[in-house]
């Protein structure tokens, strides 16, 4: 009987995790179909803005890592942006083709983070707090078009107001919830891996998987694919880990 009891127990506790993975992965499928219709892209408009965050800061901060100096980030209304930063100073092509790919591996890297961040309620309100207030910070040093500078503040704003006072269930979802959108954010562009040159801020520019293939060997749409199947393996593996038992 008491083997049946603590049977039981476990069984109470898993059925916790079962249904927020559920909960996830629901989410994630409405998302995609949201997508296919012009009034889901305005339901899901401050997610596709901080996807584009994700994006460009990607860029910049490889490029310091690498040397380089991140000089500003523009972040448009039509949730397009740009980072501009000086040429990175060590491992020439290499690391041109690193700073690059920083830009669409910056959502899915930063999504599976947030979603490991979520296995504790303390790791989960720490996460909330960090990219709140990152949010926030990067509006003060980088972030210089009028739009980047009203809505990135904002959001920064709503994630501290969660992490500050949202319940802990809130927290939770909240911070897996971001994750998944960032990690499927790369498939709303799916199309723009697979393009050689793309329109942004009203001027032609070679796509992030164009300059790697500049930089490296082989075509564009082998990174472009390779950078969608990491995308995909990133958000597979963090709910992997973040529900296992």
């Amino acid at each position: 009987m008491s083997d049946r009891w603590n049977d039981s127990m476990i069984g109470m506790d898993k059925a916790p995790d079962r249904v927020g993975l559920t909960w996830l992965v629901s989410a994630a499928i409405v998302t995609v179909l949201l997508w296919q219709f012009p009034f889901g892209n305005y339901i899901l408009y401050p997610f596709s803005i901080l996807a584009t965050w994700f994006h460009e800061m990607g860029h910049g901060l490889m490029a310091m890592l690498l040397g380089g100096n991140f000089k500003r980030l523009l972040i448009f209304p039509n949730s397009s942006g740009v980072a501009f930063h000086s040429d990175v100073r060590v491992l020439g092509p290499l690391g041109r083709a690193l700073v690059s790919a920083a830009g669409p591996m910056g959502p899915p890297l930063a999504g599976a983070a947030l979603i490991l961040a979520s296995r504790s309620r303390a790791s989960a309100r720490t996460a909330l707090l960090l990219l709140g207030g990152t949010l926030v910070l990067s509006a003060l040093i980088w972030v210089r078009s009028l739009f980047g500078l009203v809505a990135i503040p904002l959001m920064g704003l709503a994630i501290l107001a969660i992490a500050l006072r949202g319940s802990r269930w809130l927290q939770v979802f909240s911070i897996q919830f971001l994750g998944v959108q960032a990690c499927i954010s790369t498939y709303h562009q799916l199309d723009y891996l697979f393009t050689r040159q793309a329109l942004i801020g009203g001027r032609f520019m070679l796509s992030d998987s164009g300059q790697i293939a500049q930089s490296l060997l082989l075509p564009y749409w082998f990174w472009g694919g390779l950078m969608a199947i990491a995308s995909f393996f990133l958000l597979y593996q963090s709910l992997r880990l973040a529900y296992r038992t």
